[in-house]
């Protein structure tokens, strides 16, 4: 398969392209700035060079012809702005789902955040974050040429990850290792019966390839 990554020098985009380059997919990660792009090979990555915030919709599907999927894994990341988080977590994954249709790419996983909701209520940089990522999940939903899975993970850790998860419609609040985040997605990307499911996910008792069979339909 190809596979193209938004936010590929995320931290959970690197751990998923060394996932999915080590099985023998084919995979390309959008980053912002070339200096990224060696940590992108070095994992196994094509680095593509394209700004999410200012591109087209038409320069976005360049990057995405040929792709049997496409995952959204960018973010404006810890330090910005709420104006950031629109542009980013709202703004880019708008564009790239827009993208995805126009090239006709309709495997689509989209990393989210446990809390996303259009209507959050507060003033805090946080807030405007949640916010943004529901306005953005509640747009992919709508999109009927993709077949969608959003990711919803608890709070994320840089704890080695145990490959045993909860993965459910809702969860409940908990934390998860970033591995472990990128080890579902992997297995989301080949489960297109998780298509039209949003889903939370969090630290548990059951072996990564289970739990997402285990939903796979439902």
């Amino acid at each position: 398969m190809r596979i193209v990554i938004a936010g590929g020098h995320g931290q959970i985009a690197l751990r998923l392209e060394r996932l999915l380059a080590g099985r023998g997919d084919e995979v390309a990660g959008i980053i912002r700035h070339r200096e990224q792009g060696e940590d992108l090979r070095t994992v196994g990555a094509e680095p593509v060079l394209c700004d999410l915030e200012s591109a087209t919709v038409e320069q976005v599907a360049a990057h995405l012809q040929g792709a049997d999927a496409a995952v959204f894994a960018a973010g404006a990341g810890p330090g910005s702005g709420a104006a950031r988080k629109d542009t980013v977590d709202r703004g880019a994954a708008v564009l790239f789902a827009d993208a995805a249709v126009r090239t006709g790419v309709r495997r689509y996983i989209v990393v989210s955040s446990m809390g996303a909701d259009a209507n959050h209520p507060g003033d805090e940089v946080f807030d405007a974050y949640l916010r943004a990522k529901g306005k953005a999940d509640a747009y992919v939903r709508g999109q009927s040429a993709l077949d969608w899975t959003i990711l919803r993970p608890g709070a994320l850790t840089n704890d080695a990850g145990s490959g045993l998860v909860r993965l459910e419609a809702s969860t409940g609040r908990g934390s998860i290792p970033r591995d472990d985040v990128a080890t579902v997605l992997a297995e989301l990307v080949d489960t297109s019966a998780t298509a039209g499911l949003t889903l939370e996910l969090i630290s548990g008792s059951t072996p990564v390839s289970v739990a997402v069979k285990s939903v796979a339909g439902n």
